[in-house]
């Protein structure tokens, strides 16, 4: 028998939980719903309501709760997903920002629900680790200019 992951994402939502996490799930392969919970007439929320979706996506399970107006997402906590290639950033690009979502700085975006989201090409990292110290400046001096991160220009930044 697989053991429950300890620990996971906790993500708070005013009433879109659901929403978000089907939308979430059909984004990333392999992805599912869990198990959905519904408020009873303990409250708080109306009875029969969503109150937490337990969703999977590649693997790791975040827990989104309908918990009301009071807490908002901030861009202290993103999640980062690292692409294999620039189709793949292109693609999640267009797809978190569309319907409300709102570009930003340095592969940084938020979704339409308010959770921000750091959409980076795997190859970011090996240039930023280059040995040469002054590529890897010229990367970060890059990225720091761009929105969307793009691979040909980190790249040729680098000198390659």
């Amino acid at each position: 028998m697989q053991q429950a992951q300890k620990i996971k994402t906790f993500l708070w939502y005013d009433d879109q939980a659901e929403e978000a996490a089907n939308f979430y799930v059909s984004l990333f392969e392999g992805s599912r719903i869990v198990e959905v919970t519904r408020y009873s007439e303990a409250g708080p929320g109306e009875p029969g309501s969503v109150m937490t979706v337990v969703f999977e996506l590649a693997g790791q399970q975040y827990v989104a709760l309908n918990g009301g107006p009071q807490f908002t997402f901030t861009e202290a906590v993103s999640l980062q997903v690292d692409c294999d290639s620039q189709e793949e950033v292109d693609s999640l690009w267009e797809k978190l920002t569309a319907g409300g979502g709102r570009p930003g700085p340095c592969g940084w975006l938020k979704d339409k629900y308010g959770l921000s989201w750091q959409i980076v090409p795997r190859r970011l990292f090996e240039l930023l680790a280059d040995s040469d110290k002054r590529r890897a400046e010229a990367v970060t001096r890059a990225m720091l200019g761009m929105g969307k991160l793009d691979v040909a220009q980190l790249e040729a930044a680098a000198g390659q």
